[in-house]
């Protein structure tokens, strides 16, 4: 194995590479909605890592929820075959971006580089990190081309609209099977001295109160619902905000807000369709007689998960049983249960001692308020042993001038190669090692559940056909 000075070098060396590759990848517009360009930027990544030997792969998630002709969920599978058995170890990346958004005072996929900085939408989260790695990877290989085990690294579609066309998708795949995989580093931005755990849980509804149409001048002759969810929101306001904020985790979660369980009221629709724009008509006199809101619960890994809807569920209950005409309905869009990794797992060590190696200070164990792609990892392939660790500031994420700053990266990329390099130099049974690839995907389209905690079965491992 090569000497850590030797490889932070080698990744010094190499800080026009990742500044470069940041900024191809900030320059493909892979907006999530719809999907754009996940095939364009899948194919850069592949033709990148053949150069170093990757045999790559690419997958589309056919039956994804969001996967159409028009808009396929691409993902580009790569995987390095060491000179020897060992460990595998995985990067992971997600390829999408959310939507541009107001404020902008540079060209938001110009991948411009100024002060330090890269800016462009995704140039945070997290494509600086994805290219980060990358070229921590490439490093490792030039100075090791004879390593241990094997190195993965994937490009996926998705995650800022759930993974379900991504790494979803690969774990039910087979691709994140314990045995085949063994430790994955996915680069989101918690910051360069950060080691994130896992993340909150998460319960998404939408309510729905119940009235009668009326005309607007007679009010009284109908059942205004958006006044019943007028009653929902104050009982929350009295009751259940109130008891959510005096509920604390033991998790390390940050920002420090967040380590209570919180809600969010997502959006409130009731009444008259909102005109298009440029419709200068008004809207006809009606009592609404629908009115839905979507709320966003986040829960701790001491809740309850089934405790969070039954909560959810008694307050409009008791609304119904004293407000007269209330009527609702309640409907769950997705559960996430909350997951964090051991702080003794071997991926959390390996690069806890990478940042004491390259920045000098203990790195402080995170859990993220919100989700990311390490839920289908654990849920679905019911692999433990991942975290995310990456260069950026979370805060600048989906931020208006998002950026990322060079150093970062090059400090990134220098703790996940020294991690790399320990990681692959850890003994393990042949025997847990079942074939190198997963199946390839089948034709899919058929009906499945997307929810990242059912307990999916993980498919035989096979051979994957690079095409």
């Amino acid at each position: 194995m090569p000497a850590p000075e030797a490889l932070t070098s080698e990744i010094e060396a190499r800080r026009d590479e990742i500044v470069a590759l940041t900024q191809d990848l900030i320059r493909i517009p892979t907006l999530n909605p719809p999907g754009a360009e996940y095939r364009a930027i899948c194919e850069l990544l592949a033709d990148r890592l053949r150069r170093t030997g990757f045999e790559t792969c690419m997958i589309r998630a056919e039956g994804a929820p969001g996967d159409s002709d028009r808009y396929p969920r691409w993902n580009v599978l790569a995987r390095r075959e060491g000179a020897r058995p060992g460990p595998c170890v995985h990067f992971n990346g997600h390829v999408d971006v959310v939507e541009v958004g107001h404020g902008w005072t540079v060209d938001p996929f110009g991948g411009t580089l100024r002060d330090g900085r890269v800016h462009g939408r995704g140039a945070c989260d997290m494509k600086g990190g994805l290219a980060a790695a990358i070229v921590a990877a490439e490093a490792f290989i030039a100075l090791c081309p004879d390593h241990a085990g094997a190195i993965e690294v994937s490009g996926t579609a998705d995650e800022e609209s759930g993974g379900y066309g991504g790494v979803a998708h690969l774990a039910e795949q087979g691709v994140f099977a314990p045995g085949r995989v063994d430790h994955v580093i996915i680069p989101e931005p918690l910051n360069k001295d950060r080691v994130c755990l896992g993340h909150r849980g998460v319960w998404w509804a939408e309510i729905e109160t119940k009235g009668e149409i009326a005309h607007g001048s007679m009010p009284f002759l109908g059942d205004c619902a958006v006044r019943h969810m007028g009653a929902v929101i104050a009982e929350m306001e009295a009751q259940l905000f109130p008891a959510l904020a005096a509920r604390r985790t033991e998790m390390p979660v940050v920002p420090e807000g967040a380590r209570a369980s919180t809600l969010n009221l997502n959006s409130i629709h009731g009444g008259a369709v909102e005109p298009a724009p440029g419709d200068t008509g008004l809207p006809s006199p009606c009592v609404p007689d629908r009115c839905r809101m979507v709320i966003d619960r986040r829960f701790l890994i001491e809740e309850d998960p089934a405790a969070v809807e039954d909560e959810v569920r008694a307050l409009l209950e008791g609304l119904r049983a004293r407000r007269p005409g209330f009527d609702y309905g309640l409907r769950e869009l997705f559960r996430v249960v909350p997951t964090m990794t051991d702080r003794e797992a071997p991926v959390v060590q390996a690069v806890s001692r990478a940042v004491r190696a390259v920045l000098g200070r203990e790195a402080a164990h995170v859990v993220s308020p919100g989700t990311y792609d390490q839920k289908h990892i654990d849920r679905i392939g019911r692999l433990k042993n991942c975290i995310a660790y990456g260069p950026g500031i979370l805060d600048l994420a989906h931020k208006p001038d998002e950026w990322v700053g060079v150093e970062d990266m090059v400090h990134a990329a220098q703790v996940m190669a020294l991690a790399l390099d320990e990681l692959l130099g850890l003994e393990r049974r042949p025997a847990t090692r079942p074939p190198a690839h997963p199946a390839r995907p089948g034709g899919g389209g058929g009906a499945r559940s997307h929810a990242p905690e059912a307990d999916a079965e993980v498919p035989p491992a096979g051979v994957f056909r690079p095409r």
